[in-house]
């Protein structure tokens, strides 16, 4: 858990046949609905809620998950800095950006 004024990363993991998915998501933005036309995206507990980790727990996650789902600023731009997901991918909503990965081998 982050210390001090720190802000952190609310995560929530979850294993279904082999696949790691993780959502990860600002944790001050959960909780909060963000919208742009008819489209309305709730940033819910229930889906980004598990744990608040640190930027490098963070990191770690995203980088070992076979399926990542990311929002709010500080976690899109984690992924996108360390070149694990594409800025060209990167998606607003009402100035949140969204980034979902995935990753396949074979």
């Amino acid at each position: 858990m982050p210390s001090g004024d720190a802000r952190g990363f609310s995560v929530r993991t979850a294993e279904f046949r082999g696949t790691i998915l993780v959502n990860i998501c600002d944790e001050e933005l959960v909780g909060r609905t963000v919208s742009e036309g008819r489209l309305q995206v709730h940033l819910s507990k229930d889906f980004y809620s598990g744990e608040v980790v640190d930027k490098g727990e963070a990191l770690r996650l995203i980088r070992t998950c076979s399926i990542v789902n990311l929002a709010g600023s500080r976690s899109v731009s984690l992924a996108v800095e360390n070149n694990v997901g594409a800025p060209e991918a990167v998606r607003q909503i009402q100035e949140v950006p969204f980034l979902m990965i995935y990753k396949f081998s074979g």
